[in-house]
């Protein structure tokens, strides 16, 4: 049977990179969640679908072609890593998640990685509802300003704008769509351990959800 850490949180928590260093360390299984609509975002929209067509999208998403390899995520063998982390992608894929078609299909996906010696899972339903068995389930959160901080960077990084205060306005109302859906909403699970990381480094946080699983009964 597989080991299962859950790392669910908002947008900007930083989920995903902790995710991957937290499974990197245990030699574990890791699973971007999120990366998984923000790839059906960007088939649907290559695709022509529009956004509100959740019959359509549940399709696209019984048949998605794809692959997580060497920290690249590929989509009928192409290369989206960077195409998928667009701010863009990132609105349209939380606009998609609130269907619950569209979670049902990626919800057996999502299952198929947990195999040993073990998994960690990143998203916003993970703990609650795709892997409610874990052994260990973090709520990852910060500030909305936090997380707005960390995105400009990597925006600016990348060679891009942005606004800042627009940044924070559209985190703020992509956490009230998520609270706020009525399939499988953001919270933390009953059993999940809060860490807010504002004002820690990300080894800082990583370290800390290791201790963790090692304290683990």
């Amino acid at each position: 049977m597989s080991a299962i850490i859950t790392i669910d949180g908002p947008g900007g928590s930083g989920k995903g990179t902790v995710t991957c260093l937290v499974a990197k360390q245990l030699g574990f299984r890791c699973l971007d969640s999120g990366a998984l609509y923000r790839i059906l975002a960007l088939d649907s929209i290559k695709n022509g679908i529009a956004l509100d067509n959740a019959d359509l999208i549940s399709k696209s998403a019984s048949s998605l072609d794809v692959e997580f390899f060497n920290g690249k995520v590929l989509l009928k063998g192409e290369d989206v890593t960077d195409a998928i982390r667009g701010e863009d992608i990132g609105e349209a894929a939380s606009k998609i998640a609130i269907y619950s078609l569209v979670r049902d299909e990626l919800l057996h996906f999502q299952k198929s990685f947990a195999v040993a010696p073990g998994l960690v899972a990143d998203g916003r339903d993970m703990g609650t509802q795709v892997f409610p068995q874990a052994e260990l389930k973090i709520y990852l959160t910060a500030s909305a300003e936090e997380r707005a901080k960390r995105r400009h960077k990597q925006l600016i990084a990348a060679g891009q704008g942005g606004s800042l205060r627009a940044l924070v306005k559209d985190i703020q109302a992509r956490d009230q769509r998520d609270i706020g859906r009525e399939t499988a909403p953001l919270r933390p699970a009953e059993d999940s351990i809060l860490i807010d990381s504002t004002g820690m480094t990300i080894e800082e946080v990583v370290q800390k959800i290791v201790n963790l699983w090692h304290k683990a009964p």
